[in-house]
């Protein structure tokens, strides 16, 4: 595979302040792709790291493109406004992340209509939305993907965190959906989702496991990779893991990813949605 597979490809990614997003856009831009960084955090925040510029200051500083624009998906005429923007700027979209999420883990009486809707518009209407805005620009792509940072579905419900869980699992259904009807038009649409809890703001502040828990966003990044690089006509309307994923493209040992070195870290990620998963043999 060359240096960089994504020359000449333009990649627009939400919620790139910071952890996982932040990580997608570095790497895709290392690949060669002009990345468009987007999200609400333009200014520094006292209490969480990172903004949109500040991503695509260190993508120029290490010599790729990228612009930044701040975006709130749950705006349908902001989000078509920015992306018609790109495009307008750069001449094409081929590379469509939805990474942009919020969180809740709650049960259903601790988890009022604000913040459910909250949850449905970041996740599963956000993600929608600007899918359907660049859709357009995709179809004049000759190598479009369309990525959903959401979970496999493998649940049938989901207590203590039923508004979260349809949240995220709304997107790969749209996902599964959408590449059946965009099966004439060459885009690839699949959804990833990590097996371990990956290291970010979010896993810190919610408590989901300790430090030798955790995997590095890396392992997400090269699983994005596989993807984005495979032909988008023959991998479409797949529901991955990460590491199943990797697994799958000769990787055997996942020790480089820990944040502890010399951990293992379990499949919590995964049992969020899927408790009866299971690593291959």
């Amino acid at each position: 595979m060359s240096d960089t597979p994504l020359d000449g490809q333009v990649a627009f990614i939400t919620g790139t302040s910071r952890g996982i997003g932040k990580a997608l856009a570095l790497r895709l831009a290392d690949a060669g792709a002009k990345v468009v960084s987007t999200g609400k955090s333009v200014e520094p925040h006292d209490k969480l790291p990172g903004t949109i510029v500040e991503t695509t200051e260190e993508i120029r500083e290490r010599g790729g493109e990228s612009i930044y624009r701040e975006l709130d998906v749950r705006d349908a005429d902001v989000v078509q406004s920015v992306i018609d923007d790109v495009v307008d700027e750069w001449g094409q979209l081929d590379i469509v992340i939805n990474n942009a999420g919020a969180i809740h883990l709650a049960p259903f009486e601790q988890t009022p209509p604000k913040r459910f809707d909250l949850l449905m518009d970041v996740n599963a209407r956000g993600a929608y939305v600007t899918t359907q805005a660049a859709l357009p620009y995709l179809k004049e792509s000759d190598h479009a993907h369309v990525l959903m940072m959401s979970p496999p579905m493998k649940m049938d419900a989901a207590p203590g965190k039923a508004a979260y869980a349809l949240s995220k699992l709304g997107m790969t259904f749209f996902a599964n959906s959408l590449s059946e009807e965009l099966a004439s038009d060459d885009i690839g649409v699949n959804s990833l989702w990590p097996v371990a809890a990956i290291e970010t703001e979010a896993t810190r502040h919610f408590d989901l496991g300790q430090p030798e828990d955790w995997r590095t966003p890396e392992i997400v990044c090269d699983a994005t990779m596989e993807i984005l690089t495979r032909d988008p006509t023959e991998c479409t309307g797949n529901q991955f893991y990460d590491e199943d994923l990797l697994m799958e493209a000769g990787v055997e040992d996942f020790s480089k990813y820990a944040v502890v070195e010399g951990t293992d870290p379990g499949p919590t990620s995964a049992w969020l949605f899927d408790p009866e998963y299971e690593r291959p043999e």
